[in-house]
């Protein structure tokens, strides 16, 4: 009960504490005296909920009701394996790219702000990956919108305020489809606590036709978190504006509410009720397409962030399109790509990140020859890459292997067959817009002034996570089992 509160109200105390003790900038003669203290005190509070968390995850068995909210609504806490695979991510996540923000953040102004609510939001996702029923969910998926739009406008540029409130807007519009879903469901159960096929036969039976709709409803106003076509338009606006590490944690993480919500509310009906509908039918085809559509945008995109972005847009949608297809295979698939996709994306953001770091160079044209200045990274970038396009051993292979099997076996009329299709034509585009950067960076062409330049690899602040997370994405290829094995 204590380790389950303790991960998740202990950082989002200590974020408001940051925020009030470090409510100014850092300025005049003891700047650099404040801000070790403000990493320091970070640092520690960032440690110590990876500790809380690991302890709460220990003691799995663990559920706590925190109040009531009715006689029949409870703020309800547990652990089970989906929030365990979503917790664990997170917590490498945040952990990474938070030290990673140690270094890159030396330069940006309001820097208590930025921790503060970077450990909030390290707080309310261990809420989500630990709430218990729908309600619970609900409250959090909200409270992580408001904690992490501050990490998108964090600049405070004309952009980055819009762009935050185009996360804000987008963002609520689908909380509330998906709160609209939880009213009707609340008519036909009496709990809304998460196990597998939590509705009653009878209410299927008499309304049927009705809760499909319901179920559609709530896939798109969820799936909106999730970037899924058409509400998908708010995560390339956020991501250029958003420091790298927000960026990072955005992509990796934030959006990975979407798919958990949508993981949880699928569950909620059950499998056997949505096979075989028009509902299964419209999610496939929606992910298809967003699939095609992202790679292709990510393609043609020359701002090296917002073609990250648009990747995000893509790869989010396998996780998706495994879920749709409801068998076995296709799930194991999507779990892989969670973890996959997490650990590649964040250190790729983190990549682009020391790249802007250290050249301050934000469009693909403007890496030519990278390589030269900074080859560790452009290395991590390139292994992160093949785990996006899905070339063994990296976990990014493995995943999409699950799902492409799984998709065939589904044996669902025409979509079956054109999923993998899709998927390895999104494939060839990743490879089309990720490894260019790459020939280009250690490669650039007998034009190129091959004076000797000055090396500019980061410090072990930055190029230490991107290194965990890289190797990280090559370990799901090598032991794809456990993490299976960890979900049934």
């Amino acid at each position: 009960m204590y380790c389950i509160l303790l991960s998740i109200f202990f950082p989002i105390l200590a974020g408001l504490f940051l925020l009030i003790r470090f409510r100014t900038p850092l300025a005049g003669e003891k700047k650099n005296e404040d801000r070790k203290k403000l990493l320091l005190l970070t640092g520690t509070f960032l440690v110590t909920t990876a500790l809380l968390t690991a302890a709460a995850l220990l003691t799995a068995t663990e559920r706590f009701t925190l109040f009531y909210l009715t006689e029949t609504l409870p703020i309800y806490f547990k652990i089970d394996t989906t929030g365990t695979l979503f917790s664990l991510l997170a917590m490498i996540v945040v952990l990474c790219a938070g030290f990673f923000s140690f270094e890159y953040m030396k330069h940006e102004e309001r820097e208590g702000r930025y921790y503060g609510f970077y450990l909030i939001v390290f707080g309310v996702l261990n809420a989500l990956c630990f709430a218990g029923n729908l309600i619970t969910f609900y409250l959090f998926f909200e409270l992580l919108t408001l904690s992490s739009m501050p990490l998108v406008l964090h600049c405070g540029t004309k952009e980055a305020v819009m762009a935050g409130l185009k996360y804000l807007f987008y963002s609520l519009c689908g909380a509330y489809a998906g709160l609209f879903g939880i009213y009707f469901l609340y008519q036909y159960t009496d709990t809304l606590t998460f196990f597998h096929g939590s509705l009653y036969v009878t209410a299927i039976a008499e309304h049927g036709g009705f809760l499909l709709l319901i179920a559609f409803i709530m896939i798109l106003g969820f799936g909106v978190k999730a970037g899924m076509f058409p509400m998908h338009a708010w995560l390339p606006t956020a991501h250029p504006v958003a420091p790298a590490p927000a960026s990072a944690l955005l992509s990796a993480m934030i959006v990975k509410a979407g798919v958990l919500a949508i993981i949880r509310v699928t569950h909620f009906f059950g499998d056997d009720f949505l096979q075989g509908t028009w509902v299964q039918t419209a999610w496939i085809c929606l992910t298809l397409v967003t699939i095609f559509m992202g790679s292709l945008l990510a393609y043609r995109e020359p701002i090296l962030k917002k073609r990250l972005a648009y990747s995000t847009v893509s790869q989010l949608s396998y996780i998706l399109f495994g879920l749709a297809v409801m068998n076995e295979e296709a799930y194991i698939g999507s779990v892989l790509q969670v973890l996959a996709h997490g650990f590649v994306k964040a250190a790729l953001f983190l990549c682009a990140g020391a790249f802007i770091y250290k050249t301050g160079k934000t469009r693909v044209d403007e890496l030519r020859g990278i390589g030269r200045e900074m080859p560790l990274t452009l290395w991590c970038w390139t292994i992160a890459s093949l785990g996006l396009i899905g070339i063994p051993p990296t976990g990014g292979f493995i995943s999409k292997w699950y799902l492409a099997i799984g998709s065939l076996k589904s044996n669902i009329p025409v979509l079956g067959v054109l999923g993998p299709i899709i998927l390895l034509v999104s494939a060839l585009l990743t490879a089309g817009y990720l490894l260019p950067i790459t020939v280009r960076g250690f490669f650039p062409g007998a034009d190129y002034d091959r004076n000797p330049l000055e090396k500019k690899e980061p410090g072990k602040l930055m190029t230490v996570p991107i290194l965990i997370l890289t190797t990280l994405s090559v370990l799901i290829g090598l032991f794809p089992d456990s993490v299976a094995f960890i979900w049934h």
